[in-house]
């Protein structure tokens, strides 16, 4: 075995996912390709020494169908014969794309591979796929299943989180995303989207709304009132009887943002490195993927990094920074008080509340914002988490080099 490099990580800004935001124009396919083609010219990359491309995307159809890791490579002119593939391990795929990366490194299969996802919102509406798990009665009869958002509020209702503690962290997550792009935190690493003319088309995160204050927030309407009363509350009530009435207190300024993106990472070995005259940034440690409860879907970070942190021999105390991905503000609380990590060292320059949440590409771009973030601080290690669809859930411990 041989340890797994990252070597260097690029991001596209993230675009408002509606018909008038700023990526909308932008194809999927052109979307990713352009993280790829950063992510060439800033390493002045020979990509025929390239293995593979692995691309997450949780929507895959249309355009966002057709093996967008091969299609893409092939857009952004890496050679001919780096192949291509699509995952889907729904809000985790991105960050799984990577492990995979890191896995066929590390077994001595591949000496350097690009991961990373992207998901165009605006064009390919979430959902969009269809599948058993909404549309057939008898998988959801199986697994009980309710939306998203039910299962958030019952984690607020379950663990006792009020309106204002979801409001409070969403607040938080906009002043950090403000500040860490007023400091010049992510310069070195998102890199703009240009239109078919070259023109810029974006080059910072369209969804942020510096200056959300409590009041704002606190006028907002809850977003599953109506989703709960039309049968889910019933439903997931079946599966936890002990809740008498389920408190809906998330809304859209406390929960995730609906936007595009993408995101690339390289992952390769020393050899690849020192052929390529390119210095390792971090390495990979571990990672861990798992299933977790999947009516709320929604509590698996957790338990999957403290089975990686044990596998690893590691602590929650060994790690110096952490990304949670925000779905809903509830997640987050719930891996912090399950955890005992202090909120000084989870998602310290914001998260996709603040930012969006563009679903196939979000878990790289975590793992590169904590790289960057262990740059910053001299940190030693990161660990970086997403709970995914269905009840499951994606962790990986980075190592600063």
């Amino acid at each position: 075995m041989t340890d797994a490099y990252i070597y260097d990580h690029v991001r596209t800004p993230r675009g408002k996912g509606r018909a008038d935001g700023a990526l909308a124009q932008i194809t999927p396919v052109q979307l990713a390709a352009q993280a790829l083609t950063a992510l060439r010219q800033r390493n002045d990359l020979d990509t025929a020494r390239v293995d593979d491309v692995i691309l997450g995307c949780v929507a895959p159809i249309g355009e966002q169908g057709a093996n967008l890791g091969r299609l893409a490579a092939l857009v952004a002119d890496y050679a001919e014969g780096v192949p291509g593939q699509q995952i889907n391990r729904f809000c985790a795929s991105a960050l799984e794309a990577v492990n995979l990366a890191a896995a066929v490194v590390s077994a001595g299969q591949a000496q350097a591979v690009v991961a990373g996802g992207v998901e165009s919102m605006s064009r390919t509406p979430m959902g969009g796929d269809g599948g058993p798990w909404y549309a057939d009665p008898q998988t959801n009869w199986k697994s009980y299943y309710t939306p998203q958002g039910i299962g958030a509020d019952l984690i607020a209702t379950l663990d006792g989180y009020s309106r204002e503690d979801v409001d409070g962290f969403a607040v938080e997550s906009q002043r950090r995303a403000a500040r860490a792009w007023e400091d010049g935190y992510f310069a070195k690493s998102v890199v703009p989207v240009c239109d078919v003319i070259g023109e810029v088309s974006l080059a910072r995160d369209e969804h942020m709304r510096p200056g959300t204050s409590l009041e704002d927030l606190g006028r907002l309407r809850p977003a599953f009132t109506a989703l709960g009363a039309s049968g889910y509350d019933a439903l997931a009530q079946q599966r936890y009887p002990r809740v008498e009435r389920i408190e809906h207190v998330h809304t859209g300024g406390n929960a995730s943002g609906i936007v595009d993106g993408a995101s690339a990472v390289l992952i390769g070995s020393r050899a690849f490195g020192d052929k390529e005259g390119l210095r390792p940034r971090g390495r990979i440690l571990g990672f861990q993927s798992i299933g977790s409860e999947p009516t709320i879907m929604l509590t698996g970070p957790a338990p999957c990094s403290a089975k990686l942190l044990q596998r690893l021999g590691l602590s929650f105390d060994d790690i110096d920074l952490f990304e949670v991905n925000e779905a809903f503000a509830s997640v987050v609380l719930r891996f912090m008080r399950e955890t005992g990590v202090d909120h000084e060292r989870v998602n310290v320059n914001g998260g996709a509340i603040a930012m969006g949440h563009p679903l196939g590409a979000t878990g790289a771009m975590l793992l590169g914002t904590a790289l960057d973030e262990l740059e910053r601080r001299g940190g030693k290690r990161a660990l970086i988490t997403l709970c995914a669809a269905a009840g499951m859930a994606t962790a990986t411990v980075i190592e600063r080099f």
